[in-house]
């Protein structure tokens, strides 16, 4: 028996739903739908899991008439796509009807090689094929920029509560279920806005539920920390640590402490965390509270002898005093500016004062000479760049 999203699939774009600006009365996928374009342009669906990229591919072929071949990048192999793009184009027989237009779906395209998307390149420039390519990473990080020049990237939405809501109705009226009010709320609370996670759970639940009837204790059962959407390697690691060291930048204490067991709870590497608190203790904080550092350093030290789950504790406890620290960025940005003019500079000559005279040579002709070890007011830079001023006290 195919599985309950499969079931209640859309086949018209009437009966989509989410993405209204790409399928609403101006949205583009309708307005590209009435004038349908030969050929039709290929495009990059870029969005979160369950959120309609597939279903919306296959109710365009289907809108179009246009052969529809579904392939993922993880399973596809060069050759498979070889074979539809050597497909004779030409009618072996004048009375035959013309062939269909192709429409190839490549599902994870991020999961491709530089070299597996290059063989997609000719085809798509030719027009020989559409190509409609969904991924959930950045587009602009994982896909070649030859290819991402030939297609039009549209962005997809997590689904809101109110589409959601319309979606668990499909659901329950297929399985002749129901839902107390609790196990609905529950059950949108787990879904981080993927259809799919809500059909999935759904149809577990009715499948054990008495009387068909889904109670928020029987769904609890069957919800596991799989919900959470995070990937160690991909954007959502990189979009969380972001908003992270933001909030505390911004000293909101509660936005930094959310994100920090965001990060817990995906099962981060709390070294990983502790690297960054180091580092922020430094570049944020720095001369404007000196206590900073040490204790970043010994949270760090904490998570590398305590281990988990212990060692939240620590990161907590940093997460909290650096969010709340006065902030600086002065020693930071002093050396950023010192760096600059090194390289823009190069070796300019260190004063013969500061030089230490080594040989009687050395000292006759002048290293050393005029030095004072506590002078008043007095700049050792390089005389080009006597006056400068790198460090610029300030805090926030």
């Amino acid at each position: 028996m195919k599985p309950l999203a499969d079931l209640i699939r859309p086949h018209r774009l009437e009966e989509f739903i989410g993405q209204e600006h790409l399928v609403g009365k101006n949205g583009f996928i309708r307005r590209l739908l009435k004038t349908k374009p030969l050929p039709f342009p290929s495009l990059i669906f870029w969005g979160p899991p369950g959120c309609g990229k597939t279903t919306l591919a296959r109710i365009i072929a289907d809108s179009l008439n246009f052969e529809f071949q579904e392939f993922s990048a993880v399973t596809a192999k060069k050759e498979q796509l070889k074979a539809i793009f050597a497909k004779e184009k030409t009618q072996t027989d004048l009375f035959s009807p013309p062939q269909k237009p192709v429409l190839l779906f490549l599902d994870e395209i991020h999961r491709f090689s530089k070299a597996q998307q290059d063989i997609l390149l000719s085809p798509v420039e030719s027009g020989q094929i559409s190509l409609i390519a969904a991924t959930t990473e950045n587009p602009s990080f994982y896909i070649i920029p030859p290819l991402l020049s030939r297609c039009q990237t549209l962005i997809f939405h997590p689904l809101g509560e109110k589409e959601l809501k319309k979606i668990i109705s499909r659901g329950t009226n297929k399985l002749s279920c129901s839902l107390t009010a609790a196990a609905q709320k529950l059950l949108l609370k787990s879904a981080n806005g993927d259809a799919r996670v809500v059909l999935n759970l759904l149809e577990q639940a009715a499948a054990i539920a008495p009387n068909k009837i889904i109670k928020e204790k029987t769904l609890r059962q069957i919800i596991s920390a799989t919900t959470l959407r995070y990937d160690k390697k991909d954007e959502e690691h990189y979009n969380t640590i972001s908003a992270f060291i933001k909030s505390m930048r911004a000293s909101d204490v509660n936005a930094a402490v959310y994100y920090l067991a965001r990060m817990i709870v995906a099962g981060e590497d709390p070294l990983f965390i502790a690297r960054r608190l180091v580092i922020f203790a430094s570049e944020d904080v720095g001369t404007a509270d000196p206590h900073a550092l040490p204790l970043a350093v010994a949270a760090f030290q904490a998570c590398q002898q305590v281990g988990l789950p212990e060692c939240q504790i620590n990161l907590v406890h940093a997460t909290v005093y650096l969010s709340l620290a006065p902030k600086s960025r002065a020693a930071y940005e002093a050396l950023l500016a010192a760096k600059k003019d090194v390289k823009t500079y190069r070796n300019l000559e260190i004063p013969l004062k500061l030089r230490n005279p080594e040989t009687k040579f050395m000292e006759k002709i002048g290293y050393g000479k005029g030095y004072q070890m506590y002078p008043q007011n007095e700049s050792f830079l390089p005389k080009k760049l006597k006056d400068k001023k790198y460090f610029r006290k300030k805090s926030s």
